[in-house]
């Protein structure tokens, strides 16, 4: 099996969605994993940017009381609203379960 499939069906485990086989979307027109609040888009690298984790090591370090670190990505020259917002899936999942309850 591809990683990137395994990673898929981890994915989607964690978030209580279901994978969408390759054969059942066109490319932009289904999410990789089908869930009922998120349209969920799945990329696997071997290595990410080392200040991307830096970014998400500061958030966790400074976040107090049950709060969920995030990095906000700002690309200069454009609207703040477009922004990109990272955490990691641990925390949105458990995030998610808190707030299901």
């Amino acid at each position: 099996m591809k990683d990137w499939k395994a990673c898929e069906r981890k994915v989607a485990a964690l978030l209580g969605g279901t994978r969408v086989p390759v054969s059942g979307r066109g490319r932009g027109h289904s999410p990789d994993i089908r869930h009922e609040r998120f349209s969920i888009e799945v990329k696997s690298r071997k290595k990410f940017p080392a200040w991307l984790e830096d970014a998400m090591r500061q958030a966790e370090a400074s976040a107090r009381d049950r709060q969920l670190p995030v990095a906000v990505l700002h690309q200069d020259g454009c609207k703040y609203e477009d922004s990109f917002v990272v955490c990691r899936l641990g925390a949105f999942a458990g995030y998610l379960k808190e707030r299901s309850v």
